[in-house]
């Protein structure tokens, strides 16, 4: 096993008592994930700091539950409420609140300072937590984030599982939280087949993330608070992988920090928050779909990189689509489904799915013509969506509204371009068929290289 020194911090101690009494009022911002993470690091047992409510943003639903005590510390003694983001400016005078936390990713600058305005019009101040909020660990750790939602951070995470295993080490991931349901039950989740998949009942969008690690054999932890999977992760582990979420950066301190880039969205790497962040703090930068986009689009991300990082190595790479049996969509009317969250928040129009429709040929339908239930309000959500359908699954209501969109479609086939196996959710009176997608290098310098070199000195 690979060891690693980590420096000793003498422990705070819990506080038993009330709340100081020049206490903050705190509302987070957040989205079901970076937000309680703050709080569990930095807000928890800080008698200057009381917690009045959390926003929610991004994921639906999630605004009618609240933060349980039992996890909040001893400081609390009722649970945390969660509001609409929606209410933000009257919940600062209602709660008359002195600091506003933004806790989430995946925002244009322009809609940081937007809500940052909000918030100081309101009359509070507008903050954000740094890097500050990493978690040390015992054994190394490598972290895989992005600059947007959809850049190939999980072909990324899974090139470099690949590679550790074939140098002969323990591998487990680690990945950024997406606790949608009991938190009280999500606080440690730890997934190694399907069955713990099913037990947990997780949405479309954590079988997503969660379903190739257990394809790899590579056990995944994931759940609320961070502390307590590191501890458990760390005993079964040579290596931990940071599998980040969105454009987040990572909960623990890594060793090494490889960050990936999308020149289909060329400037994006330092227009959005927080992936500059990432950009900023990177060993190694993985410019991804090199073969989508013309050379100068590459090339501008190159010099954005260097702009910002000049010590970075920047590795080119592809991540080109295979099908088991591309006959049944060649020249056949299909509905393209693609991975939910790159779509919506991610803000783009298509993935792997059309790609591979296009390359042999199918006719892809408006899957907006059959759209049903909570369905057609995604479509009003998020404009920018075309024919494509965001493969959504909060709860077990949308996951039969999407169900029964693609068994109205008009069409022959359904093409599944999103990263979990769609068949083993849904019922389905078409065949699906699914796209794959891996990371291949083009450039000199491979993460096999780099890995090599900074875990064996080769």
């Amino acid at each position: 096993m690979v060891k690693k020194q980590v420096k000793k911090v003498a422990k705070k101690p819990v506080v038993q008592r009330s709340f100081a009494t020049n206490v903050k009022q705190v509302i987070i911002m957040g989205a079901a994930g970076r937000d309680y993470h703050n709080f569990l690091v930095y807000f928890k047992d800080n008698p200057f700091y009381q917690v009045a409510g959390f926003t929610v943003n991004q994921i639906p639903g999630l605004e009618h539950r609240a933060f349980p005590q039992q996890l909040a510390g001893s400081l609390y003694h009722a649970d945390i409420p969660v509001f609409p983001e929606s209410r933000l400016a009257e919940l600062i005078k209602e709660l008359k609140i002195d600091e506003v936390y933004l806790s989430y990713s995946d925002l244009s600058f322009q809609q940081v300072m937007e809500k940052g305005s909000l918030v100081l019009a309101a009359g509070a101040k507008f903050c954000m937590l740094g890097t500050e909020t990493m978690i040390n660990t015992s054994v190394p750790v490598v972290a895989v984030t992005a600059v947007r939602t959809g850049c190939g951070k999980s072909q990324t995470a899974r090139r470099v599982a690949y590679i550790l295993k074939d140098l002969g080490y323990k591998v487990v991931a680690i990945r950024h939280p997406m606790p949608y349901g009991n938190l009280l039950k999500e606080e440690v989740q730890r997934f190694a087949d399907d069955a713990d998949l099913k037990k947990a009942q997780v949405t479309f969008e954590e079988r997503e993330e969660y379903e190739p690690w257990v394809r790899l054999s590579i056990p995944v932890y994931a759940g609320v608070d961070y502390r307590k999977i590191l501890s458990v992760a760390e005993k079964e582990a040579d290596v931990i992988i940071w599998d980040g979420g969105n454009n987040d950066f990572s909960f623990l301190k890594p060793d090494l920090h490889i960050v990936v880039t999308d020149p289909l969205r060329p400037d994006h790497e330092r227009t959005y928050y927080p992936g500059l962040v990432n950009v900023m703090t990177a060993d190694v930068v993985v410019i991804n779909k090199v073969d989508s986009v013309p050379r100068k689009a590459v090339a501008h991300v190159m010099k954005n990189i260097r702009h910002f990082n000049k010590h970075a190595e920047i590795i080119t790479a592809a991540s080109p689509v295979t099908l088991l049996n591309p006959s049944l969509i060649a020249g056949k009317k299909a509905l393209v489904v693609e991975d939910g969250p790159t779509l919506t928040h991610g803000g783009l129009s298509h993935g792997a799915g059309t790609v591979a429709a296009i390359r042999y040929k199918a006719q892809i339908i408006d899957a907006r013509l059959f759209a049903k239930g909570s369905l057609v309000d995604v479509y009003k959500q998020y404009s920018h969506l075309g024919k494509e359908l965001p493969a959504m699954g909060y709860g077990k209501q949308q996951v039969k509204d999407l169900q029964d969109t693609l068994n109205a479609a008009k069409c022959d086939v359904i093409i599944d371009g999103s990263p979990m196996n769609l068949q083993k959710v849904v019922k389905c009176n078409k065949p699906i068929v699914r796209v794959n997608y891996e990371l291949q290098e083009t450039s000199r310098l491979t993460l096999k290289k780099v890995l090599s070199k900074h875990f064996k000195g080769e």
